[in-house]
């Protein structure tokens, strides 16, 4: 496969990028932004995800591989300066339809590597290790060699271990603040305003008050022949830390691990917080498909939440650690409240 055809690579090397080796993921307060495309404050320099990252100027020509990347760009106001998204799990956020409509989708799921390229990017951003990995669209190494910077969402390195086949092990819960981390290291790439202060207020105002006492949950992301359920220390940890619930299955660190139906029955949780998602990779993937699954299964169908219809339904990018990851919290508390478990 040809590293870069003769007409792109002029514009994919005026990125500049320079990455060598590093650790964790930097972010500070954000540029103002400049005239065509430059602003006060490049170059700027980060330490992402075990790369140094070097971006010269503000991009003009950006491409966001996964929904959770393109969300943060759409809603920073960045569509006039990307050129594809990919990896869509759900319909986009509410109020970003009409700029998201503008930017073209390169693919469902990932993109081919060439197809990447044939918009010329400038900076190349996504939400998962895998995507920037082999099996993904490629490794950040060959975005490299063109001079194209790359940056990866801490969420997904921070504290965690990606070196397994599973979707990965944390050896720490993540929190909010790294999701903020994204937020301002992009706004700071791109120098525009960060936003991210008015995410806090809004987590502060759900749990504001909230005592759910002993209430108990789980979450299920996908799949009905080997259900994927959330671990302790993902982002449904962060709503489960900010609300004090119990996640029934927070004796494992691993990411979404896959547990059978006699175990998930045995837990007995108080409350199903369910994906709702679009995409057909796996069965029982939209809600629907999942709450007839529950309700007609005879492992599943004498649960306590199952017999109390005691479901909470989610988008699939509110279960990632994004901008969602608020919409969670704030669903998963006024449902708990709905419920009759707040004390």
């Amino acid at each position: 496969m040809p590293l870069a055809h003769p007409v792109r690579s002029a514009v994919l090397l005026v990125a500049g990028a320079l990455l060598a080796a590093g650790c964790g993921s930097g972010g500070t307060a954000p540029a103002e932004p400049a005239a065509k495309g430059t602003a006060a404050g490049h170059p700027v320099r980060l330490d992402n995800c075990g790369q140094r990252v070097e971006i010269d100027r503000a991009p003009r020509r950006a491409v966001a591989l996964d929904q959770g990347s393109a969300e943060i760009m759409l809603s920073l106001g960045l569509a006039d300066r990307m050129v594809g998204t990919a990896t869509w799990t759900d319909p986009v956020l509410k109020g970003l339809e009409k700029a998201n409509a503008s930017v073209p989708r390169l693919a469902d799921r990932y993109p081919s590597f060439e197809k990447v390229l044939d918009t010329e990017p400038d900076f190349v951003s996504a939400s998962f290790l895998y995507t920037l990995g082999k099996g993904g669209v490629a490794p950040r190494e060959q975005f490299a060699k063109l001079g194209v910077p790359t940056y990866l969402s801490p969420s997904d390195c921070v504290g965690k271990d990606n070196s397994g086949d599973g979707d990965g092990v944390r050896d720490r819960p993540l929190t909010m603040d790294t999701v903020y981390g994204e937020i301002r290291d992009l706004a700071r790439v791109f120098g525009v305003p960060e936003r991210g202060e008015k995410l806090r207020a809004r987590v502060e105002k759900a749990r504001a008050g909230a005592d759910f006492g002993d209430a108990s949950v789980l979450y299920w992301f996908s799949d009905s022949q080997g259900p994927y359920m959330a671990g302790c220390c993902g982002a449904p940890g962060i709503v489960s830390g900010t609300l004090g619930v119990k996640n029934v299955f927070d004796d494992t660190k691993e990411e979404w691990p896959q547990i059978n139906w006699e175990t998930v029955a045995d837990r007995d949780p108080d409350v199903l917080v369910i994906a709702d998602l679009t995409r057909k990779a796996q069965s029982a993937e939209s809600a629907a498909k999942k709450i007839e699954f529950l309700e007609s299964h005879p492992v599943t169908r004498n649960m306590t939440a199952v017999k109390g219809k005691r479901y909470v339904i989610l988008s699939g990018q509110a279960m990632n650690p994004t901008l969602r990851t608020v919409d969670g919290i704030e669903k998963v508390a006024a449902a708990l409240r709905a419920y009759g478990l707040a004390k």
